[in-house]
This record gives C-alpha cells, sequence and structure tokens, in this order.
C-alpha cells in the first residue's frame, strides 16, 4: 500500500492534519510501517498539487487536509483495483538461493536448512503473538500477523520444493560420476 492512498483512506474520514495522519497510519496498519512525518507532509503536499486533498480550516496554528471529489474518486478507485505483482519481487532470500545454486562452492542444502530453521523459528513467534493478542482490541495487528505467518508458511513450502528440487537434480549426476 502506498503512503498516498493511505493517507487519502485517512482522509476520507475526517479532515486532520500530518501528525496526526502519521499516527492514525501506523496504528491503522497494526504498527507494521512507521512513517517518518517528512514524508507525511511531502506527500500531502504532492496530493495537493494534484488536486487530491485541500486545505480545511483548523482554527489553529497547524494546516489541516481535507479529500477533495477527485481524492475521492482515486481512492474508491485503488480499492476497486486488485494489487497483481508486476514480476518477481526482489526478495533477498530468493536472490541468497538462486546465487548459491550458482555457487560451485556454496552448500545449497546448508543455506536451505539454515533458512529454513530460522523461518520456522520466526513463525512460532508469530503466533505466539498471535495467541497474546486482544481479538477486540487489536483486530488490525491480528489480520497483519495473519498475513506474515501465511507468507512464511509459504516461504518454508518453496524452501522445501527448491531443496527437493536440487536433490532431484543432483542426484542423478552423482549417481553417474559412481
Amino acid at each position: 500500500m502506498s503512503v498516498r492512498y493511505g493517507l487519502l483512506a485517512l482522509l476520507a474520514e475526517a479532515p486532520t492534519h500530518g501528525y496526526q495522519l502519521k499516527t492514525a497510519f501506523e496504528r491503522r496498519t497494526g504498527s507494521s510501517w512507521a512513517l517518518n512525518i517528512g514524508q507525511v507532509y511531502t506527500t500531502l503536499q504532492r496530493l495537493e498539487r494534484d488536486g487530491l486533498v485541500e486545505a480545511a480550516s483548523s482554527g489553529g496554528d497547524r494546516r489541516d487536509y481535507r479529500i477533495t471529489g477527485a481524492g475521492r474518486t482515486q481512492l474508491e478507485a485503488w480499492f476497486a483495483t486488485p494489487v497483481v505483482p508486476e514480476g518477481p519481487s526482489r526478495d533477498e532470500l530468493t536472490i541468497k538461493v538462486l546465487l548459491a545454486v550458482a555457487a560451485s562452492d556454496v552448500d545449497v542444502t546448508e543455506v536451505l536448512q539454515r533458512q529454513r530453521t530460522a523461518s520456522v523459528e520466526q513463525l512460532q513467534a508469530y503466533t505466539r503473538r498471535k495467541a497474546q493478542a486482544d481479538p477486540e482490541k487489536d483486530l488490525a495487528f491480528l489480520i497483519l500477523l495473519d498475513a506474515l505467518i501465511f507468507r512464511t508458511e509459504a516461504e518454508v513450502r518453496w524452501l522445501d520444493a527448491s531443496e527437493a528440487r536440487i536433490r532431484h537434480v543432483t542426484r542423478p549426476r552423482k549417481e553417474a560420476a559412481r
């Protein structure tokens, strides 16, 4: 999710100022995405330049913003559009495994096993945190934890599949060398 649409979503609820947007964004994302206040104000300036937000009277020293009709239209379009990755992500783990496969002096199986151990430990930590969360008060955090758990489970499955593929390819080579 981009900061741009996150701020528009918050402003669709009520006019507010930058710092309040920052704290609301962080709270709504389960404290998983910390925003720099400078990034908030830079984004607000761009949104204002693009006619998606405008200054609202705040009655104080701070500058409040509110969403415009064009901003609501763009926000609605964003919510209506599925997120589809354009290509493979530049995931560090994937890159590490691919480079380990190509390296002649790296034990790929060991790399995979170490990562699997770390991933399973992380999965257990997420599960413990989920068990401690309050379903009423921590809804965003629980949804975030579900996403992290499912992604980590998928990572472990990918590690297992990668190891099986490597064994399948290297086994015939070893047998042919006999």
